[in-house]
């Protein structure tokens, strides 16, 4: 059976945990991809609210094995304080299951955070100072320390105190900070390292063996597909790649073994922290949306940046990611509105774009253009079947369907399990646009 890819397709907070916890009620092997603590899954259930961090959303399963995967970045007393605090809620931890590869976030990748971050003073980049960046620099400078190197001590010191050497310099002498204890920091990876040795396993082999055995196998993305390294805002990005393509790479999953990729999408924009945000509203409606949403950080408390639907930005995300359908979250956030509007396209000093600039200062100009559609001004979060939404929602489901050129399968109208109602085979594209979208020359 083909594995199937969960991502967010905005700037994450799309609802992915949700969609992956129901899901995961038929998964066998849920994999966790990419990034670390900075993401925030939230998932309402009869048993109350959990918000995962580290641990897969598929966890509230148990049947369902859980798995940390190599793309991840783990601070290991975040992740024993998140599971001591599911296993206080009465949530078995047997089936979850931690790369050996993955890397590991230390002490003084979170204090290298904040440092940098007060340097770029007004170009912050908004990072939650969880350490990542940092952390996934050292990855890919060949200087980092993996989950397995906890359980080998002799390797775990050679490489602390070769470390530490260096980050003491860069601390001490670039920032003026006090140095580090390799001693200290090493007694405390040992024992986070002994209370995780049960879970830590060869990951990778065991998702292979499971997709071979025919076994359901979803794989969970953190952030979303415009905070990617090379295709999202950058610089005003994150640190790894949460795309199709880097779930394949962090979960231990081929490419040809994909079956479907769910881009799950807000039925509005938002993003925390800095960057462009082409259709960001700073008015009564962008308000109206963050409190209607509940759109605070699940990491940071952040009040987030609130806009109308960017399709410009979800057209590039459905084309780079092969997206095969689309879950559209929180549209009962819409229903208080007369009117709603969609961004179709950007204009830059005349010129009208159909596609993302690479430069942000560029980004950070266009102006959207927007199609402007009627609202329903119905409640929608008691609707459990497609033929309950109002005509005026069904409407707006068919032009996002078009616009962004992929199957809208399901819809959220409000936080818990039973609040997305599957569409029916008309929320296709027109036809074929889910392999051609639309283009809008440049004059």
């Amino acid at each position: 059976m083909p594995a199937t890819i969960i991502m967010g397709g905005q700037w994450g907070d799309e609802g992915k945990g949700k969609l992956t916890d129901a899901l995961a009620t038929d998964a066998d092997v849920v994999v966790r991809a990419n990034g670390g603590s900075n993401a925030g899954h939230t998932i309402q259930t009869g048993g109350g609210v959990y918000k995962m961090h580290l641990v897969p959303s598929g966890i509230l399963n148990p049947a369902c094995t859980c798995v940390i995967g190599a793309g991840v970045v783990v601070e290991p007393n975040t992740l024993l304080a998140e599971m001591d605090g599911l296993r206080e809620r009465g949530v078995d931890l047997a089936k979850l299951r931690l790369s050996d590869r993955a890397h590991v976030v230390l002490p003084y990748h979170p204090m290298l955070d904040r440092l940098e971050e007060a340097q770029r003073a007004d170009d912050e980049i908004g990072t939650t100072l969880r350490g990542n960046g940092p952390a996934y620099a050292d990855k890919v400078a060949r200087r980092g320390i993996r989950v397995a190197d906890l359980l080998d001590g002799a390797s775990l010191r050679r490489k602390l105190d070769r470390e530490i050497g260096e980050k003491n310099r860069i601390l001490s002498r670039v920032h003026g900070q006090p140095e580090l204890s390799a001693g200290d920091i090493f007694d405390d990876l040992i024992a986070a390292g002994g209370r995780l040795a049960d879970h830590v396993v060869a990951a990778e082999v065991l998702v292979q063996d499971a997709i071979a055995g025919g076994r359901n196998v979803l794989v969970e993305c953190a952030q979303g597909a415009m905070l990617d390294v090379d295709y999202g805002t950058y610089p005003f990005v994150t640190s790894s790649s949460p795309t199709a393509a880097g779930a394949c790479q962090g979960a231990g999953v081929a490419p040809t073994q994909v079956g479907r990729v769910i881009a799950v999408f807000k039925a509005y924009s938002t993003r925390v922290g800095s960057g462009p945000l082409p259709t960001e509203l700073v008015d009564a409606a962008g308000d109206t949306i963050r409190e209607r949403g509940r759109e605070y950080g699940t990491t940071t408390g952040r009040a987030r940046r609130t806009g109308w639907f960017d399709a410009v930005a979800a057209r590039h995300v459905v084309r780079l990611n092969g997206v095969t359908e689309v879950a559209l979250t929180l549209l009962d956030v819409l229903d208080v509105f007369d009117e709603i509007k969609v961004c179709t396209s950007y204009c830059l000093d005349s010129v009208t774009l159909d596609h993302l600039p690479a430069g942000e200062e560029l980004l950070a100009q266009v102006v959207p253009v927007y199609e402007t559609l009627p609202g329903w001004r119905v409640p929608t979060t008691d609707v459990r079947t497609e033929a309950d939404l109002p005509a005026a929602a069904r409407s707006f489901i068919r032009f996002l369907v078009n616009a962004i050129g992929a199957p809208i399968t399901r819809v959220g109208v409000g936080p818990d399990r039973q609040q997305l109602v599957p569409l029916g085979a008309h929320a296709e594209p027109v036809a074929d646009q889910s392999a051609s979208p639309p283009r809008i020359p440049i004059s």
